[in-house]
Parts: C-alpha cells; structure tokens; sequence
C-alpha cells in the first residue's frame, strides 16, 4: 500500500516521502496512529504543494541571510569597556555585547551566530566569524577601546 508519511516515522521514513509499506502495517499501525495518509490523488498533490513551499521558504531564508551577510562582511564595531590601566577588561567580551553593538547599527543578528575565536580580554582589534546560515559566513572586525 503506497501512503504518504504524515511524521517521522522510525524504520519506515522521514515526513512528506512516499513510501510502500504492508497493507497490515498501513491499516493497524500507521493510519489508526495517525502517522501517515493513503496515497490518493489529493494526498499526492497536497504534499507536494508542501514540498514546494518547503523549498521557497528556504530559498528565501538564503537571501536573507546573503542580505545580512553582505551588510556584516567587512563591518568594525567599536565596543567602549571599563579596562584596567594596562588594557586588560574586566571579563571578558561577549558576543552578546557584539549583537548589541550591531543591533545599534541597523543589523539583527543572532548571538548564538557569532563565533568569536578566542576570548577578548585586552584593549585591541580582534577579527570575527558570523554564522549566519550553514554555508554562509562573515568576517568582520571588533575594535575594543578604554572608556
């Protein structure tokens, strides 16, 4: 029996594929669970206007963060902290402070997307990794000066 997979199913398939499964494990697992729906006309083409926005919304979801990472490659944010006398901070900075900072220019972005490679401590220019989107990326530069 050909059904259309509602969910994730253990052993039987990922969401929205087409799979052929034993008519008993159709009709008293699957459909009584509501796990799946039988392959008819309507059931086919549903999924596959599912499918279809899947993948636009994604694409979509690419621009953006193309967008985003074209407004970021090659930025300098200056972060202003309390230092000691001899440059060091007190704590470290985070990349919550740098979400800040570029939340103050116009530019959200996530700070669980910054990668900040090791702490900064100290008074200087430090480069900067956003992960914006799986394949996409960028560099820019955070300028640490003394209040």
């Amino acid at each position: 029996m050909k059904v259309v997979l509602l969910r994730d199913v253990k052993g039987t398939g990922k969401k929205g594929e087409i799979k052929e499964v034993a008519d008993g494990y159709a009709k008293n697992f699957l459909i009584k669970n509501g796990y799946v729906r039988i392959a008819d006309s309507s059931a086919l083409s549903e999924n596959k206007i599912q499918k279809d926005a899947q993948a636009y919304h994604k694409q979509q979801e690419i621009l953006e963060a193309k967008r985003v990472a074209k407004q970021i490659e090659g930025q300098n944010i200056l972060l202003k902290i309390k230092c000691g006398e001899n440059g060091k901070t007190f704590g470290s900075v985070t990349a919550k402070e740098i979400a800040d900072a570029f939340e103050k220019i116009g530019i959200k972005l996530d700070k669980k997307k910054i990668e900040i490679k090791e702490p900064i401590k100290a008074v200087g220019n430090y480069n900067v990794l956003a992960r914006i989107y799986p394949e996409i990326t960028a560099k820019f530069v955070v300028t640490v000066e003394n209040l």
